[in-house]
């Protein structure tokens, strides 16, 4: 088994560079008519050259509706201010969630599920927007072909003499390793080498052991 993983994807590989963004000054209703034109759910808020200050997404603007000819309740002092505001400076959720260019798409992934975005602006090391990725974008992974997982495999996991017994096939992104294993405290290593190779979405295991193995 080879000891360096997988090299795979980055964020740059998969974001979309020509990103939408809007400045302070923008209106609500133009943010609105961008997010509907471009069918994005955020847009990205820039000042000066292009460094990245805060992002309106349809959560920031869904207030304006949810308080339309209601009393706020304690607690929602937030909310009612984006209600009535008008411009993207007002809107605008600040500090940005970003993310780099040559972060690893998990990584990416996971600031997207702990900070319950949809969407990140990439930015370089000064905060400069370099693109957009989203939740679709880091799924593209799962479009790879079964072969080319099978021999990444093979080509990265299975290259030890100890695994000249094993054998992988992958079938819709399940990947199943089979043939002989003596040394079964391998086996913990092996799924999750496998299951680093982008795209595998689970791992079975069908292996045996030389006769008189522990």
């Amino acid at each position: 088994m080879s000891s360096a993983a997988p090299a795979g994807h980055i964020v740059s590989d998969v974001m979309t560079r020509t990103a939408v963004a809007i400045g302070r000054d923008a209106l609500y209703k133009e943010i609105v008519a961008l997010m509907d034109e471009w069918k994005v759910s955020a847009l990205p808020v820039l000042e000066g050259e292009g460094r990245v200050v805060g992002v309106v997404s349809e959560a920031d603007l869904l207030p304006k509706e949810a308080f339309r000819g209601a009393d706020p309740l304690s607690g929602e002092a937030e909310e009612e201010a984006k209600a009535g505001a008008v411009r993207a400076g007002d809107l605008m959720s600040s500090p940005a969630v970003t993310v780099h260019a040559d972060a690893s798409l998990a990584e990416a992934a996971r600031i997207m599920a702990r900070r319950k975005v949809k969407r990140l602006p990439v930015v370089n090391g000064i905060g400069m927007l370099e693109g957009v990725v989203s939740r679709s974008d880091l799924l593209k992974v799962f479009l790879r072909e079964d072969g080319e997982m099978a021999a990444e495999i093979r080509r990265s996991v299975l290259d030890g003499p100890a695994l000249t017994g094993l054998d992988v096939t992958v079938t819709k992104g399940v990947a199943t390793l089979s043939g002989v294993l003596s040394d079964r405290s391998l086996v913990p290593l092996l799924a999750r080498a496998v299951r680093a190779v982008e795209g595998v979405v689970d791992v079975r295991m069908e292996l045996g052991a030389h006769e008189g193995a522990s």
